[in-house]
């Protein structure tokens, strides 16, 4: 009997600790589901950086569905606080665990969008869709990667049916709004982002109306015009104009609004055209909204005006209705004047830029050119090229003919994992002013494709601002320095940046 005694002690050991086991479980499954359901509200209420903290905890107790949820969510707020970077490696585990989930592949492509890994993110939304058809994140993920390689019919086409289910996000309406203000469509435009104001959260329309609101009366300021508009055989035709190079930045000759020919500034790192204050009061452009820029300096986001100038001539180009920045307020304490700047690829034209013969040519299809190099562009908001820091680093260049060295962000840096042998500070002005914290980083490879350059020195930046401002991660500035050695194409249709060494 001694035995059959020991053996119901050993059973009910054995049982308390089984039970002991449950109750832990069931804990922890109970603590994922709570964080998850407060991750939720977080977002909900806008909270986003609070909401990541709710679904990392989730994401790292719970499993199954709950675990994917949880994920999902993580990356979403992620995203949402622009922490670019940390979401790519989240969402690609995340997609492991659910390789066929919709959702996770169409978020894995968000994460991937984000860090600019615009090629394997349009892979990601396409992958979605073959998993289930017309889902709206993958559609609107899939027609902003099609915009940037500038096929705008196919990006409407895709945009229209993401806002067309019911499961749409105000996102997408947003997307809509982008596509249509590329093709030059404003009240289109206007009225896709109004229709996305209203689909907001009373929390996030608080944030972010303000600013939507003057944009859409920016672009209903232009009524019947046509923005950006060129009359047909000025379209059709090749642009070839002399340019001088002052400082290593292209100047040349322009006219507004039937003035005198002034020096502008052929500047492809800019959104648009840029007046300073004192040239646009001298012309009589007056502001129709304030806005905000960012860019490099201390200033990070810049208050900024929005106008628009009747006509802008340059050689044999002209165009009208042209929407315009000025830049009022002036930055304080600049070591020398801001400068008036263009950029044609904001009004859908190719750029040809001949360092030897000191030529630029503009048009909408670029004369054939022999080329040493062709390497794929990008042209959301700005026109930005793939290369690599260090080999294994994957970084998103702007193309910028207004600029003059070659730079990564600091957070490219951070990720370098290595020291200089020496900080050199800068004093390194950008259109946001002074960056305090600029200095110059000695002996890096950096590469686009096959072009190396070995042991380079580059100066590293605070990129975050402008990062927040476009939606993803930009990792550096290519200027004059690199560009400057060769014959440049920025080709729009065929989405390429083509080198040909002088």
């Amino acid at each position: 009997m001694a035995w059959r005694r020991g053996g119901r002690l050993l059973l009910a050991v054995l049982a308390a600790s089984v039970a002991t086991v449950v109750v832990r479980a069931d804990s922890r499954r109970l603590d994922s589901v709570v964080q998850l359901q407060l991750g939720d509200l977080l977002y909900s209420d806008a909270r986003f950086e609070d909401a990541a903290q709710a679904y990392r905890s989730a994401w790292t107790t719970a499993s199954g569905a709950e675990r994917i949820q949880a994920g999902n969510g993580l990356v979403r707020s992620l995203l949402r606080t622009a922490a670019y970077r940390t979401a790519r490696p989240e969402a690609e585990q995340l997609v492991r665990l659910a390789p066929s989930s919709a959702e996770s592949l169409a978020l894995s492509g968000d994460a991937l969008w984000a860090a600019g890994w615009f090629e394997e993110a349009e892979v990601r939304y396409r992958a979605a869709l073959a998993t289930r058809a017309d889902y709206p994140p993958a559609l609107d993920g899939l027609a902003r990667s099609l915009a940037a390689r500038n096929l705008l019919v196919d990006a409407l086409e895709l945009a229209t049916r993401a806002t067309n289910q019911a499961t749409r996000l105000p996102e997408h309406l947003h997307t809509l709004g982008f596509i249509h203000e590329r093709m030059r469509r404003y009240e289109l435009a206007a009225t896709a982002y109004a229709d996305y104001l209203q689909m907001l959260s009373p929390q996030s329309r608080a944030r972010r109306a303000g600013w939507t609101e003057r944009q859409i009366r920016f672009l209903r300021s232009f009524g019947a015009r046509e923005p950006s508009a060129m009359a047909p055989e000025v379209a059709a035709a090749t642009h070839v104009v002399p340019f001088r190079l002052v400082r290593n930045k292209i100047l040349v000759a322009a006219r507004v609004n039937g003035g005198r020919t002034f020096d502008m500034v052929l500047d492809t790192g800019a959104e648009m055209t840029a007046l300073t204050r004192r040239t646009a009061a001298r012309l009589g452009i007056e502001p129709v909204v304030a806005t905000v820029s960012a860019g490099v300096g201390q200033i990070g986001v810049r208050a900024l005006q929005l106008g628009r100038i009747d006509s802008l001539q340059i050689g044999t180009l002209r165009v009208d209705n042209v929407p315009t920045l000025i830049k009022n307020p002036a930055l304080p304490d600049l070591p020398s004047n801001e400068n008036d700047g263009f950029s044609p690829l904001a009004w859908g034209l190719s750029v040809q830029v001949d360092y030897t013969r000191r030529l630029l040519t503009m048009a909408q299809t670029l004369p054939e050119s022999a080329a040493d190099t062709a390497l794929p562009l990008r042209m959301h908001r700005l026109a930005t090229v793939r290369g690599s820091v260090n080999s294994a680093n994957a970084v998103n260049f702007v193309v910028d003919t207004g600029g003059e060295v070659i730079s990564i962000s600091r957070s490219v840096f951070d990720l370098l994992n290595t020291q200089p042998p020496r900080r050199i500070p800068l004093k390194v002005y950008g259109v946001s002013g002074w960056d305090p914290d600029a200095f110059l980083m000695p002996g890096l490879d950096v590469a686009f494709e096959h072009v190396s350059l070995p042991n380079l020195s580059v100066v590293v930046l605070n990129l975050d601002a402008p990062s927040s401002l476009l939606g993803f991660d930009l990792g550096g500035i290519v200027g004059h320095k690199f560009l400057g050695k060769y014959h440049v194409s920025i080709d729009l249709p065929r989405s390429e940046l083509r080198l040909k060494a002088m």
